[in-house]
């Protein structure tokens, strides 16, 4: 079992240090809620299915080398305060390699 460090700054500007798990398939949404670091239900409304944007985020730092699928990209275009480094939360997935990903969660749709 492997975790890694990720820096997460919730919606109230608080910054939060996190101790992710790599060897659960999990993905920063899941992270997201299960350190409870959105209010409840304002998170993940839609199951991780990239169709709802309510767990974008800003990725802060270079470390996630992934880019937007179709559907990502399909989402975000429909979202609001969406930036050039907007991501959904349930379209990164928690690897070794992303030790040190640094984001901040976006305001609430």
């Amino acid at each position: 079992m492997t975790d890694i460090t990720i820096k997460i700054t919730d919606r109230n500007g608080v910054l939060h240090e996190i101790q992710a798990p790599t060897d659960m398939n999990m993905n920063v949404m899941e992270l997201i809620r299960s350190y409870e670091l959105a209010e409840e239900g304002t998170i993940g409304i839609c199951g991780g299915m990239a169709m709802c944007a309510s767990c974008q985020c800003y990725v802060l730092n270079d470390v996630l080398k992934t880019e937007r699928n179709d559907d990502e990209e399909a989402m975000l275009s429909e979202a609001y305060h969406v930036k050039e480094n907007s991501r959904l939360g349930c379209q990164i997935h928690l690897t070794e390699d992303l030790e040190g990903l640094e984001i901040e969660i976006a305001p609430e749709q």
